[in-house]
């Protein structure tokens, strides 16, 4: 199974999420499929159609990347969950079964797995007293609900491509970027944005999809088809997210070693955040009427789901 990927080799879906789902795979048809990393096939937003067109047997890509076509995948990046990256992809991957899929924003396409990444939060070239100082700063954002949360905290959004942000920070063209903490090792950005504002939980979650041609599955047997999807759905979603989380706790360790100055957000600004944010779930709700999902029964189950998730990996400390 060719698996067309992106970021850099070192990212943890080609170090992690990518090779122990192959190895899952492996396992689970007795070795007679197994996954092949393909690099450099294109940029994140043409992995759907290589995939749709049988150019490659499978990929993933971030959702953000579509604007227009994916919008009930925002549920996932909605603000003020109170939920980390593992919970909301379990609960990605069950709302998405149970609702979104309907809707097939994926097209024709196998998806086998739904996730987010960790926490999105602020990192500045300068130091930021709390939320207020960000107004009327330049800061890159990518796609989704960042833009929506760019514009309730009043700031002046930039939108390019993760690659050019070290440049754009080293040059001063932004004065931050709203990234996970991963970001501070694999884009190198704890040398250029070394002050970093954290919110409980993030500004933000980022969502993706891993998904498989049709064409691929139609060349397998049917055995070896349930065999893949019993290792991918909400195993893998919940793996995947475990890893970027994983990737963010090492990278911070290494920012603070680095030098860097990484400050919690206050219980003001915690406040202020769900304030100022308090209008993103309507305009989504508003946003995805045309999708004829049942999208307020989908939140609130989803946020049921995370939230019971969370308290029982907090209770497991």
């Amino acid at each position: 199974m060719r698996v067309a990927t992106w970021l850099s080799p070192s990212s943890e879906m080609n170090i992690t999420v990518l090779p122990t789902w192959g190895k899952w795979i492996e396992e689970a048809t007795e070795g007679r499929v197994k996954l092949k990393l393909e690099h450099d096939l294109g940029a994140p937003q043409s992995m759907i159609d290589l995939v749709q067109d049988g150019a490659i047997d499978a990929s993933w890509t971030y959702h953000g990347y579509f604007p227009g076509r994916f919008k009930l995948t925002s549920i996932a990046e909605l603000p003020n969950l109170g939920a980390g990256a593992e919970a909301a992809s379990v609960a990605h991957w069950r709302i998405h079964e149970k609702y979104l899929s309907q809707a097939n924003e994926h097209g024709e396409v196998v998806v086998a797995g739904l996730f987010t990444h960790g926490p999105g939060e602020i990192h500045t070239r300068e130091p930021l007293a709390g939320l207020a100082d960000l107004h009327g700063k330049k800061i890159r954002i990518g796609g989704g609900v960042q833009s929506s949360i760019g514009q309730q905290l009043g700031i002046t959004g930039v939108a390019a491509p993760t690659t050019k942000v070290y440049e754009m920070l080293t040059q001063g063209v932004v004065d931050g970027v709203f990234n996970p903490m991963n970001t501070k090792r694999s884009m190198r950005f704890k040398e250029v944005a070394p002050y970093t504002l954290k919110m409980p939980h993030g500004l933000y979650l980022g969502s993706f999809g891993i998904f498989i041609g049709e064409d691929f599955f139609d060349r397998i047997s049917a055995e070896d088809r349930d065999a893949i999807m019993a290792v991918s759905g909400e195993k893998l979603s919940a793996m995947a997210a475990r890893a970027w989380v994983q990737a963010d706790k090492e990278a911070e360790q290494d920012a603070l070693e680095y030098g860097n100055t990484i400050t919690p957000a206050s219980k003001q600004d915690v406040q202020l955040f769900a304030e100022l944010t308090q209008s993103i779930e309507q305009n989504w709700l508003e946003d995805v009427a045309d999708r004829k999902v049942d999208a307020g029964q989908a939140l609130a189950e989803f946020r049921q789901i995370a939230r019971d998730y969370q308290t029982q990996m907090d209770n497991q400390g």
